[in-house]
């Protein structure tokens, strides 16, 4: 469940997590509960804390500050550490940068493996095949981005004027310290496609907040790319950007309680290969003429509640 965390934050950049104090630095804490419609289920813990930074007297700086967050999580098959820092040195401007560490084990659920880390490689026969035990490695990213965003209130000043648009853009890199150049594993029980190295993201969000407990609707589009090269990438659609389009829904039912609800959709790839699920990854043939379909992927919720 990488992208949820994230999902959740977008709409709650939109309003104020805790109250910030004139003088000092303020903290809150928060416990999410996340769920979908897959296999999946995370705990997380995140103390927050603000500091007010080269405020102005400007309504574009008199609310500069840098946040940062500091979360430990949890799943049936993972463990991680993160860590996040998000200066806003004008209203419309953030800057980030952040990091985590992780590790996981594999489990068996009604009859399947759930990968929560390991290498992923080909056997005799082109299938893929998975070579992992509980923490035998670490996995760890580093990421740095920026993000523009504008709120239709801050022009034209009411409570239901708040139209809101955010880009962000980084660029991260993940590596898995078992894993060789060039060699693919899993995390968290995704497609097993990563190898160490260089990736970029970006999304597009455009919401709208409410005055009442129903308080964010958005659209939201993400993409993702790996700027590592393998050889040969293009033959199973290595080098394509993979794209993830999500409504979301957020209701804040006291000032301590909050649920969000994310439905979203996927872009995948279309191969020559009749059993392509049943290949490794890099023996498959993408379709050029007809490279992508785009298809359901979740439904997720996520409890929130601060203290």
């Amino acid at each position: 469940m990488r992208k949820i965390a994230l999902l959740i934050l977008l709409p709650l950049c939109a309003q104020a997590l805790f109250a910030e104090e004139a003088n000092g630095v303020a903290a809150s804490s928060e416990l999410v509960l996340q769920i979908s419609s897959l296999p999946e289920l995370k705990l997380g813990f995140t103390e927050r804390f603000t500091f007010p930074f080269l405020q102005g007297e400007s309504p574009l700086t008199e609310d500069n500050n840098i946040k940062l967050a500091l979360t430990a999580e949890l799943s049936p098959v993972s463990l991680n550490g993160i860590i996040e820092a998000v200066w806003t040195p004008i209203a419309f401007f953030q800057f980030m940068a952040g990091g985590r560490i992780g590790s996981g084990w594999n489990i068996e659920l009604f009859g399947s493996e759930i990968y929560g880390i390991g290498i992923n490689r080909p056997d005799a026969a082109g299938k893929s095949e998975t070579s992992g035990s509980p923490f035998d490695g670490l996995l760890w990213k580093m990421q740095t981005g920026a993000a523009l965003q504008a709120d239709l209130a801050a022009v034209f000043p009411g409570d239901w004027n708040h139209v809101v648009v955010r880009s962000y853009h980084e660029i991260n890199y993940m590596g898995y310290t078992r894993a060789k150049a060039g060699e693919a594993w899993y995390y968290e029980n995704d497609d097993g496609e990563n190898c160490n190295g260089f990736n970029y993201y970006g999304n597009f969000l455009i919401g709208y907040q409410m005055p009442i407990f129903f308080d964010f609707a958005a659209l939201l589009a993400e993409m993702d790319l790996y700027l590592y090269d393998t050889p040969d990438r293009g033959k199973w659609g290595d080098d394509k950007i993979r794209w993830t389009f999500s409504g979301i829904f957020n209701f804040t039912f006291t000032e301590k309680i909050g649920l969000t609800l994310i439905t979203q959709f996927i872009t995948q790839r279309n191969f020559q290969e009749s059993n392509w699920q049943d290949l490794f990854y890099r023996n498959r043939t993408i379709n050029k003429s007809d490279p992508l379909h785009l298809e359901f992927y979740r439904v997720a919720a996520a409890l929130t509640y601060r203290f």
